[in-house]
């Protein structure tokens, strides 16, 4: 539904030529088309058109709530206009990520006088613009707001802390070691902390983790019902998150029922976090658990812990085995239909009876599996991925047999060796790109790769017999799906240099190929799509049909497709872009990739792209290319390459870009650097957090956090 505010009113549209008139529909269609337009178009310019348009584009329904927060054109000026003309009627308010408006925006919040509920994640606020605002709105209950160096709490005034006693839900992200305001909100029952803080400072002092004196004040966790806490990798933001975590250990909320805590690497248990522990397993039933993986390796933890409906586990990287799973939290097979969202991601011993003495690549149980898909028969959520998951040659219990019966999953991530024919994959005699090493080759001159027709057919053909053909066949309602090989680690790990060696994909996986990428196109819905480290691309002619077949793709990532020496799948990549016309961000990681003329040609047919990440070690690009790509792509405002090309020739290209666009598109965020430039990491840091965490960075995302844990 998209019409222009002249077709809406004019009698020249193509639907009053046909005698029908846009204008004659009843209120409720009316309303229901709006919806779809963002509310500052709304407001400031379809309900210029016409009367009728003037009182529809007011309606509470479409004023109740109002989202910016990928609203990319909106600037200043037009949150003043907004907040002026309607902001006695907004109650939630969502400006998260919207890193490119000046921190003075924030002031026109105060016009908002009934908000409800706000979130400014990735804004620019400072202690005294915060007090200034919340000392306004006395019927806040829900924030969400970052806490960057310099913040004081002690700045904040007497009717702001009366507004934050009232807060019931906090999200706060910390980028410097602080309480923030938890301690003036008095009546929380649901606290998400995102810790974000670096180990050194930019003039490369470390930093502590103690909190400032003064800062000491006591949270109050007695109302509390949800904790969250996320942390980037470094010692710092464990040693905050422990402050944090002090006041639990002494009383646990009795109230308690979603408790998660996800670290990455090694989180050590210490003697406080086991006494919250205990007291958690003797006061609270949860329905909703994630814990670091070394509270709960060796332990008999989940023995004692009792749930009450559960919606979500994460297991991410422990070491639990299948046997543990099925006794300890799926009771045994009982019923546990209350379960959305499972993740297992790294968890390489879950679908195996024991872990002992058990190799990672040994094959899984599938007892184990049908025992979890018959009691999680609910499950919409679902990550595997990480973990080498070897079906058997027994008839009828392949992992993607049994993972047919699931009929909600809305997303799903798989390790590349758990989808092969285990007889194919015995029988199938070494191709072509299975005798090559998968290390780097030589630098190879990439033209357009062409490919015989009739291979698609061939493997289209081989495919439909295949398990993995009948998976997707059965999971038509799938949104998202993640492909990753079990080795594979992207090349821009967080925080650290570029890695500059990878793993060789798992043996079982060299099998996995073009007719696999092609049974993907059955998805008819789908809407995000990753693949990385599927060693048997020799043409990517599956990525055709997945362009042609989903035609609600927004999210595409690709990562070490095929040969590692060249890029094997680009004739067939470029032919896919042409289809996606509802593609919105792009992320490609290949060695020796080549950004030229033809590619961004084909790229430009994505109208709708507005994020697009490139990561290529020795991979190429073409400056003007990409000038000419972002004037013709006016939507895009996000352009990351980490490229193999120098410093000046990347510096000069940033600058070019940002000088020719960034006046039209006031949220423009261009970083193009050298992958292996040893200043990579300090680059990195002042990408927006928004950018950084949903595309620059890979990571499996299924099943990452609990559904709805905020709005």
């Amino acid at each position: 539904f998209f019409f222009s505010p002249q077709e809406i009113v004019s009698g020249e549209s193509e639907e009053e030529s046909n005698g029908v008139n846009l204008m004659e529909f009843s209120d409720e269609i009316l309303l229901h088309i709006l919806s779809y337009v963002p509310c500052t178009d709304l407001v400031l310019n379809v309900r210029r058109t016409c009367r009728k348009l003037a009182t529809l584009c007011l309606d509470k329904s479409l004023t109740h709530t109002v989202l910016l927060q990928k609203d990319y054109k909106v600037n200043k000026d037009k949150v003043k206009q907004l907040m002026r003309d309607i902001g006695k009627e907004i109650y939630q308010l969502n400006m998260a990520g919207c890193y490119w408006l000046p921190s003075s925006t924030i002031d026109h919040v105060t016009q908002c006088k009934n908000l409800v509920k706000l979130n400014l994640s990735g804004c620019h606020v400072t202690s005294l613009r915060l007090s200034k605002m919340l000392s306004t709105l006395q019927h806040l209950r829900s924030l969400a707001i970052d806490v960057n160096p310099g913040f004081d709490a002690g700045q904040l005034s007497s009717e702001c802390k009366a507004t934050l006693s009232r807060v019931s839900e906090l999200k706060q992200t910390l980028y410097t070691p602080s309480y923030g305001v938890v301690p003036c909100c008095t009546s929380l029952e649901k606290l998400l902390l995102y810790f974000e803080i670096l180990d050194r400072s930019r003039e490369g002092f470390m930093l502590s983790g103690q909190l400032m004196v003064g800062e000491s004040n006591v949270p109050h966790y007695q109302n509390l019902r949800v904790f969250y806490a996320r942390l980037a990798p470094g010692y710092v933001n464990q040693e905050v998150v422990r402050l944090y975590l002090a006041v639990l250990s002494d009383r646990t909320p009795e109230n308690l029922h979603a408790f998660l805590i996800s670290a990455p690497g090694s989180f050590v248990e210490t003697g406080a976090t086991k006494n919250l522990l205990d007291s958690m397993a003797r006061n609270v039933r949860l329905d909703a658990l994630q814990l670091p993986k070394a509270w709960i390796n060796g332990s008999g933890l989940l023995q004692h812990l009792k749930f009450n409906n559960p919606f979500y586990f994460s297991f991410s990287r422990c070491t639990l085995s299948g046997g543990h799973l099925i006794q300890r939290v799926i009771n045994g097979g009982k019923d546990l239909k209350s379960l959305t969202s499972l993740n297992l991601s790294g968890c390489v011993h879950c679908l195996a009876p024991e872990s002992l003495f058990r190799k990672a690549e040994d094959d899984i149980d599938s007892s184990i599996l049908e025992s979890l898909v018959v009691s999680c028969c609910n499950l919409r959520h679902l990550n595997l991925s990480a973990a080498h998951h070897h079906s058997s040659e027994s008839i009828g219990n392949h992992l993607c047999q049994l993972l047919s019966r699931l009929k909600h999953l809305l997303s799903l991530a798989l390790p590349v060796c758990s989808i092969t024919d285990v007889a194919a994959n015995v029988e199938k005699p070494p191709t072509a790109s299975n005798l090559v090493p998968q290390t780097f080759g030589r630098k190879v001159r990439i033209g357009i790769q062409t490919y015989p027709k009739n291979l698609a057919g061939q493997a289209n053909q081989k495919i439909e017999s295949s398990v993995f053909w009948a998976l997707m066949g059965s999971l038509r309602f799938l949104e998202t799906l993640e492909i990753i090989g079990s080795s594979f680690s992207s090349a821009m790990p967080r925080n650290e240099p570029a890695i500059r060696n990878s793993l060789p994909p798992c043996v079982r996986a060299q099998s996995v190929g073009d007719s696999e990428v092609a049974a993907i196109s059955q998805l008819t819905y789908l809407q995000s799509l990753t693949l990385a480290q599927l060693p048997n691309i020799l043409t990517g002619s599956g990525l055709i049909s997945i362009g042609m077949q989903c035609q609600h793709l927004r999210t595409l990532s690709l990562a070490n497709l095929g040969m590692m020496g060249k890029v094997v799948y680009m004739s067939a990549l470029m032919d896919m872009l042409k289809h996606c016309k509802c593609l919105r961000d792009l992320r490609l990681e290949q060695p020796y990739f080549c950004a030229g003329a033809q590619f961004f040609q084909a790229l430009s047919h994505c109208s709708s792209l507005q994020r697009l990440c490139i990561v290529s070690r020795s991979g190429t690009l073409q400056s003007d290319a990409v000038m000419s790509f972002m004037a013709n792509c006016l939507e895009v405002i996000m352009c990351h390459m980490f490229m193999g090309e120098s410093l000046t020739v990347c510096k000069n290209l940033q600058q070019s870009i940002v000088r020719s666009f960034q006046a039209d598109r006031p949220a423009l965020n261009v970083v193009i650097f050298p992958l292996l430039h040893e200043d990579l990491t300090e680059v990195i840091r002042d990408v927006p957090m928004r950018h950084l965490d949903e595309i620059t960075l890979f990571k499996s995302r299924v099943a990452e956090e609990p559904p709805n844990l905020w709005w």
